[in-house]
């Protein structure tokens, strides 16, 4: 079976990397794995691991070029004759409406995340089935467009039970980050991912000063690099930080390549974000790994990772509105406090069961099948 997909550029990113995973193991079952994108630094990895990528513009939202690149898309399918074709994003979904109209090749839309709901991203429920990594974005589309459930599979994101394992982190580099940070006798709150206002760090800040009482060994450490553009909410962060007292219980560690080393620093990981659901969560899944319980907002991707009393605690979401800010921080210092308090088994082994990459790759395999079925019904 031959599989094209279709994906704006191959540069860092989610999404890309699991392209390139889900490529490796697409070529060692024997399937021909097309990879088509604008470029970018991942893009000679596809052909390195036994797939073929294909330099095209299918990336610009230049109206004005769309029908020469629509053309030279379907050039590129007449020519390859795949079995299957995978849309990754909306341009180059839009790019294969037209490029595709009756060569009669069975679709599937990947659905990565919860885009705003319009005409333009209503192309990403046209495929002969629609795959998504959660069911929060299953719901999503299904409420926002009226997708039919039995045309989507959900496939959640693999944990990479290898990187994220206990017995495999470097000591050396997780001692010398636990005397920086000053980790030893306290009780770590750890938030990972960009600063910025999506992650909730204000909230968390804040719900750790609600703790400081009773819990007086916490220190919230976070991980993530403030970007260029989002450097005022930087700013007013370590403002909040100063506001509430907590220069000396929060450290903002940067970013860090070592991400499973800094998570065994960790005694929970908070999921801080309230206003945009995560389509999946990675990074609770990989903390789950490496065997730390995960306090998080209750909705989004969170809902089919966290388990109440089994693998950690939920915070109930509080919508915008006046004193919202105050609500959501007693409820994240709630649920952080019954982390706290709480035993909890073997974490990691049930995390790497549901969410194991050989689980992935059957699961993706199967919808390529299925596609093919079902469209030629």
């Amino acid at each position: 079976m031959k599989l094209l997909h279709l994906v704006p550029a191959m540069d860092q990113g989610g999404v890309e990397r699991g392209i390139l995973e889900m490529n490796r193991a697409y070529a060692a079952a024997g399937f021909e794995n097309v990879v088509v994108s604008s470029g970018g630094r991942l893009a000679a990895q596809i052909d390195a691991d036994g797939g073929r990528h294909v330099a095209l513009d299918v990336k610009s939202k230049n109206p004005l070029t769309y029908f020469g690149r629509a053309f030279a898309l379907r050039r590129l399918l007449e020519r390859e004759k795949p079995d299957v074709a995978i849309v990754h994003s909306r341009v180059p979904g839009w790019l294969y409406a037209f490029a595709a109209r009756k060569l009669d090749i069975p679709l599937i839309s990947f659905a990565h995340g919860l885009n705003s709901v319009s005409f333009y991203s209503r192309i990403m429920t046209r495929g002969d089935l629609v795959v998504v990594p959660s069911r929060c974005v299953a719901e999503y589309l299904h409420t926002s467009y009226g997708t039919p459930f039995d045309v989507m599979r959900v496939i959640p994101r693999a944990v990479d039970a290898v990187r994220f394992d206990p017995a495999r982190i470097d000591r050396a580099f997780v001692a010398e980050k636990a005397a920086e940070w000053g980790v030893a006798g306290r009780y770590v709150a750890m938030g990972l991912g960009r600063i910025t206002q999506l992650k909730g760090y204000d909230t968390l800040v804040r719900a750790a000063a609600l703790l400081s009482r009773e819990i007086p060994e916490l220190l919230v450490v976070i991980v993530g690099e403030a970007e260029k553009l989002r450097l005022d909410y930087f700013e007013s962060l370590k403002r909040t930080v100063r506001e509430c007292g907590m220069e000396d219980r929060v450290i903002f560690a940067g970013p860090q390549t070592k991400v499973p080393e800094c998570l065994s620093l960790a005694d929970v990981v908070v999921s801080a974000n309230t206003r945009k659901p995560e389509a999946f969560g990675r990074s609770m899944t990989e903390a789950l790994a490496m065997g730390k319980p995960v306090a998080a907002v209750r909705f989004g991707g969170a809902l089919d990772i966290i388990e109440e009393g089994v693998n950690g605690a939920f915070a109930e979401r509080v919508p915008d509105g006046p004193g919202a800010g105050e609500a959501r921080a007693r409820n994240l210092a709630d649920a952080i406090k019954r982390v706290r308090f709480s035993a909890y088994g073997d974490l990691r082994t049930p995390c790497i069961e549901k969410f194991s990459f050989e689980k992935m790759v059957e699961l993706s395999i199967s919808a390529c099948r299925e596609a093919v079925a079902l469209h030629r019904r």
